[in-house]
């Protein structure tokens, strides 16, 4: 059974080498796509200070379509190239937004929004799964940090699914 520990957020990078070791421990054995993204979506809602979304968007073929999420309800459906996560998604860069209402093309889902990351989910043969996007109420909420650290746990979510 996993156990959840809380961790000392202080120092960025052992913190999320340790988030991404849990969500390792909390996916293995599982290969339910889906199982997986919620209980990622849930381990770091609830271990990230200070956001107020986090989740998944997984590309159909055509567009992104939301997936498991931590927050209030969210955009459905997202074009690749339209607002962050699918800027994210069609250069297959993470995207690092300090200011959302800077960025040209946001889309809004959450007025409360003021700072996102999205990281993009490509599998080992170059093909997109979706992205993962948080959001934070903070104006420059994350740093470069915090991009090496969800790109380290995204990586955890890639080898637990396949990717």
């Amino acid at each position: 059974m996993f156990e959840h520990k809380t961790i000392d957020t202080a120092d960025k990078t052992a913190f999320y080498a340790e988030l991404a070791q849990q969500a390792g421990g909390l996916m293995t054995g599982e290969t339910n796509l889906i199982a997986n993204a919620a209980n990622f979506a849930a381990l770091m809602f609830n271990a990230l200070p200070d956001v107020n979304w986090a989740g998944f968007y997984l590309y159909d073929g055509q567009e992104l379509v939301v997936g498991p999420f931590q927050g209030k309800p969210a955009c459905i459906r997202i074009a690749l190239g339209r607002g962050v996560c699918g800027t994210a998604a069609s250069m297959r860069e993470t995207q690092l937004v300090e200011d959302v209402n800077a960025f040209d093309g946001h889309i809004a889902c959450d007025a409360a929004s003021a700072s996102e990351i999205v990281v993009p989910l490509v599998r080992a043969d170059g093909s997109l799964l979706g992205v993962w996007d948080v959001d934070s109420p903070t104006v420059a909420r994350f740093d470069q940090a915090d991009r090496a650290g969800m790109e380290l746990a995204c990586a955890a979510f890639m080898r637990a699914n396949g990717g």
